[in-house]
């Protein structure tokens, strides 16, 4: 029996996006980070998410350890549980995205199938993808939980980088070397990019 039959939407009879851009004045996008363990993601994501809201633009960041603690607290780390962690939040972030809110999304998200499921949810115009690419042998220096001591040791099964592959993404919105110790810089660069794609156009209603 498919249970779907008796759910009836009502996205039809609420304010529409771009009511709420205009209300908000900008526009609703999903700037979705992927890169491995201590790439740099969370750290990005936050000096990107402080650098627009000192322009006065109205974000949300969804990061992996807080989705994981909460709304995905039940999912492990097999690969269908990791596949249904990425579609949970690409739903949630569309529905944040149809309030004109910009959300600026931190997660591994390892392989071009979960990736792509996400920008299919999403819709490919608004979904901006950022590969922070840092090589592995990077990420284990940092190291920052831990992880990857772990992994090596065996503690960790499914461990991206280590015993499960990450797939590179092919043509991603924006490419970052974050072995660059000049993070402001990258943000500023990621900035000049992204601002024309969330700035609010007026002229677009009349």
């Amino acid at each position: 029996m498919n249970n779907n039959n008796h759910i009836y939407t009502t996205f039809d009879k609420i304010k529409d996006r771009s009511a709420k851009e205009v209300y908000l004045k900008q526009r609703g996008k999903v700037i979705w980070f992927t890169g491995l363990s201590g790439s740099g993601k969370t750290t990005l994501a936050s000096k990107l998410e402080k650098r627009l809201f000192e322009l006065n633009y109205f974000c949300q960041i969804l990061d992996g350890d807080n989705v994981r603690s909460g709304i995905n607290k039940n999912l492990r780390f097999t690969e269908g549980d990791r596949l249904e962690n990425i579609r949970r939040i690409a739903e949630v972030s569309k529905l944040f995205m149809n309030c004109g809110i910009i959300l600026i999304c931190s997660f591994i998200s390892p392989t071009d199938e979960m990736r792509n499921m996400a920008r299919e949810i999403i819709g490919e115009d608004d979904f901006l993808e950022i590969f922070v690419n840092t090589p592995l042998e990077v990420c284990e220096q940092r190291d920052p939980k831990g992880l990857y001591k772990k992994a090596r040791a065996g503690e960790i099964p499914n461990f991206t980088g280590i015993s499960s592959p990450f797939e590179h993404p092919k043509n991603p919105f924006i490419e970052v070397d974050n072995t660059d110790p000049d993070m402001d810089g990258n943000v500023r660069e990621m900035l000049k990019r992204i601002i024309p794609e969330i700035r609010w156009d007026p002229s677009e209603i009349l």
